[in-house]
């Protein structure tokens, strides 16, 4: 099963899309970002790029419960909704 490791950024985002998509096609329906620890903007579009994917595959992808540096990042540029991830309670601003 694909699980990206440690870094998801403009320096190894393209890799990482490709095994991601890779992945989808074979049908993994979850992708775990758990070990993911360093981000940029690259990494919330490379959740939306695997989104897209699964979808127009007909599936439903899940993140699971996202990293806080990475939850963050889909916070601002308004794409939580998007992404199918569990967010930490601790972090909403209701």
């Amino acid at each position: 099963m694909f699980k990206p490791s440690v870094s998801l950024t403009v320096d190894n985002a393209s890799a990482i899309l490709e095994a991601g998509l890779r992945a989808i096609a074979a049908g993994q329906a979850t992708i775990d970002l758990s070990e993911v620890a360093t981000v940029d903007s690259s990494a919330v579009a490379t959740l939306l790029a695997w989104q897209r994917a699964a979808k127009a595959a007909g599936r439903t992808l899940d993140f699971g419960t996202l990293p806080a540096n990475l939850q963050s990042l889909a916070e601002l540029y308004g794409v939580t909704p998007l992404l199918n991830a569990q967010i930490l309670a601790t972090s909403r601003h209701h």
